[in-house]
C-alpha cells in the first residue's frame, strides 16, 4: 500500500477527500473548525512537494443544491489556515471545474462544491413520493446507481492521484470515499495522515491490545450501542456502563429509576448482555449512585441516592461520587482504554462532575503508559470542555466511522484503499 510520505506529489493534482463537515452559527460563522486544522498537514505535505490540490467534501445533508450547505463559506477561513488564495468550483460536476481542474499549477487548491448536492455522491435516490412502490424504487436504485459510475469517473478525472483523508466518512460506499479509488492504480491512491493515524489508533485498541484493556460506554440508548458492547465483550476485561444506558440495566435488575431514561423494550437485552459478560469473564461496572434532578435542567434541585432507589419524579443525570471512585479506579489500572459517551449531561455543569472524573482518570492512566482513545462526538465534546484533550493519547475525529469500526466492520474507505 502506498503511503502518503513516499509518495512525492511533485506536478501532479491530487484529489484528497476531506471532512470539512464543521458546525456554521446561523450567520455561517465556522464554530469549531477542528476538522479543518485535522486535515492540514496533508495538505501541506501535498503543496510544500510542488503537488495542486482538488478538494472533495460535504457539508450537512442536503437533498440538492442550498445556499445553506455550501462549501462556499469555509472558503476565507480554509484560504487563511492554508495561506492559499483558494479556488472554488460552484458545482463539482460542471465543465468550469474540470477546466480549473486541469489548469491548476503547482501549489494552487480547488474546493469543490458540496458532493453531496449530488445524490450520486450518496448512491441513493432523492425526490420518491411517499407512496412509491418497490418497482419505482428500486428502480430509481437502479438508476442512481448507474448514474453514480459516472458521477465517480468524472471526479476521479480531475486528478493523478487519489488521498483520502476523511475518516469521519470512513464508513460510508460513497462515490468519493471508497468508489473512485478504484480510478487510480495501486501506487497513486493513499490515506492521508490524519486517515493513517486514525487506522492506527484503531487497529491499537482492536488488535494490538495490552491487559488490563477497559471500554467506557456512555450514550443514552443500549439499542444503538448493542454490536458495539457484543463485539467488546470477546475482547475487554472491563467493561464500563455509563449515561442513560444505566438505567435500563438497573430497572432490567429491578431497580426504581424513577423518571429515568429508560428503553423498556431492551430489559432482556440488558440481562443478556449482563450474562454474556459473565460468560466470557469480563468484569462488568455499572453504577451504584446516581445524581438525581426534579427536572431536566442545569438549575434543577439534586441529590445523590442508590441507583436502583430513584424516586418517582426524579431522574438520574449523571453518576454519583461512589460510582466515580468505582470507574476511576478500575480505569486507573488499565493499560488499554477506550471511552465513547460521557457518564451524564456533562452539557449542564451541575451534572458535568462524572465525565470529568472520569477523563481525569483516563489522563492519569495515560500519564502511567496506558494508551487511550477518546471518540464518539460527546466524549470528544467532553475531554475539550475539561481541557484534557491533550492528555489522551488519541482524540478521535470519527464518530460513526469509529463506531463501525469497533464493531469490528471493515470501513469502505479504509478497504478500497487497502485491498
Amino acid at each position: 500500500m502506498q503511503t502518503i510520505d513516499k509518495y512525492n506529489f511533485a506536478g501532479k493534482r491530487a484529489f484528497v477527500r476531506v471532512d470539512f463537515n464543521v458546525p456554521l452559527d446561523e450567520n455561517f460563522n465556522i464554530t469549531d473548525d477542528t476538522r479543518m486544522r485535522a486535515a492540514l498537514p496533508t495538505l501541506k505535505k501535498i503543496l510544500n512537494d510542488g503537488g495542486s490540490i482538488i478538494i472533495g467534501s460535504h457539508l450537512g445533508r442536503p437533498k440538492g443544491p442550498t445556499d445553506k450547505f455550501s462549501l462556499k463559506h469555509i472558503l476565507p477561513h480554509l484560504s487563511d489556515l492554508l495561506g492559499v488564495d483558494v479556488q472554488f468550483a460552484n458545482d463539482c460536476m460542471s465543465e468550469e471545474a474540470a477546466m480549473k481542474a486541469a489548469a491548476l499549477q503547482p501549489g494552487e487548491v480547488l474546493l469543490l462544491e458540496n458532493l453531496r448536492f449530488y445524490a450520486e455522491e450518496e448512491g441513493k435516490p432523492r425526490g420518491l413520493a411517499d407512496d412509491a412502490s418497490d418497482e419505482e424504487k428500486a428502480a430509481a436504485k437502479k438508476a442512481v446507481k448507474e448514474s453514480q459510475k459516472e458521477f465517480t469517473k468524472k471526479l476521479a478525472s480531475y486528478a493523478d492521484c487519489y488521498v483520502n483523508d476523511a475518516f469521519g466518512t470512513a464508513h460510508r460506499a460513497h462515490a468519493s470515499t471508497a468508489l473512485i479509488a478504484a480510478y487510480f492504480d495501486v501506487d497513486s491512491k493513499m490515506f492521508g495522515y490524519l486517515m493513517e493515524k486514525e487506522v492506527k489508533a484503531v487497529d491499537k485498541v482492536m488488535n494490538d491490545i495490552q491487559r488490563p484493556f477497559t471500554a467506557i460506554m456512555g450514550g443514552s440508548k443500549v439499542s444503538s450501542k448493542i454490536e458495539i458492547i457484543e463485539n467488546l465483550l470477546t475482547k475487554v476485561d472491563n467493561l464500563i456502563i455509563a449515561g442513560g444506558m444505566t438505567y435500563t440495566f438497573t430497572k432490567a435488575m429491578g431497580g426504581q429509576i424513577g423518571l429515568s431514561i429508560c428503553e423498556a423494550d431492551k430489559l432482556d437485552l440488558a440481562l443478556d448482555l449482563m450474562k454474556k459478560a459473565k460468560e466470557n469473564n469480563v468484569n462488568l461496572v455499572l453504577a451504584t449512585d446516581a445524581k438525581i434532578a426534579d427536572s431536566f435542567s442545569n438549575d434543577a434541585n439534586s441529590k445523590f441516592v442508590p441507583v436502583n432507589e430513584i424516586p418517582d419524579g426524579w431522574e438520574g443525570l449523571d453518576i454519583g461520587p461512589d460510582s466515580e471512585k468505582a470507574f476511576a479506579e478500575v480505569i486507573k489500572n488499565s493499560k488499554t482504554i477506550l471511552w465513547n459517551g460521557p457518564t451524564g449531561v456533562f452539557e449542564f455543569d451541575n451534572f458535568a462532575h462524572g465525565s470529568q472524573a472520569v477523563g481525569e482518570a483516563i489522563v492519569e492512566a495515560t500519564k502511567n503508559g496506558a494508551f487511550s482513545l477518546v471518540g464518539g462526538g460527546d466524549s470528544v465534546a467532553c475531554v475539550n470542555k475539561f481541557g484534557l484533550a491533550d492528555g489522551v493519547s488519541y482524540v478521535s475525529t470519527g464518530g460513526g466511522a469509529l463506531l463501525e469500526a469497533i464493531e469490528g466492520k471493515k470501513l469502505p474507505g479504509i478497504a478500497a484503499i487497502e485491498e
